[in-house]
């Protein structure tokens, strides 16, 4: 079996620009900074960024999707090099709320529908 074969929800390739604030186990923010998706689901995303992020982290995401702005509240499941200079990190989405769910739903569906 597969990674993809285990995944509860599929995902899709896409690029979108996120603003993104790390906290610690105290819930301090202890970075923040800007990175792009590079594939997405209902359950998580795959973001990329010029510096690593600790899989120790939550992670307050912003995150742009055609004209909306949704805020959603994960955790660094897998973080490692990814391109040059820069890395991917696995983020599992732990809190999200019902209007920001609606609105990544319906923009998975239209992707998926090209």
């Amino acid at each position: 079996m597969t990674q993809d074969d285990k995944r509860l929800h599929s995902r899709i390739d896409v690029l979108n620009l996120i603003a993104y604030d790390c906290m610690d186990e105290n819930g301090q923010v202890v970075m923040h900074g800007m990175g792009r998706t590079l594939n997405i689901s209902e359950g998580g995303i795959l973001l990329e960024t010029h510096i690593q992020i600790e899989q120790q982290y939550d992670a307050l995401l912003s995150i742009g999707l055609e004209n909306d702005l949704i805020d959603i509240k994960g955790k660094v499941v897998a973080s490692k090099p990814g391109k040059v200079g820069k890395f991917e990190s696995g983020i599992k989405f732990l809190e999200i709320g019902e209007t920001a769910l609606s609105i990544l739903k319906l923009y998975i569906k239209a992707f998926k529908e090209l």
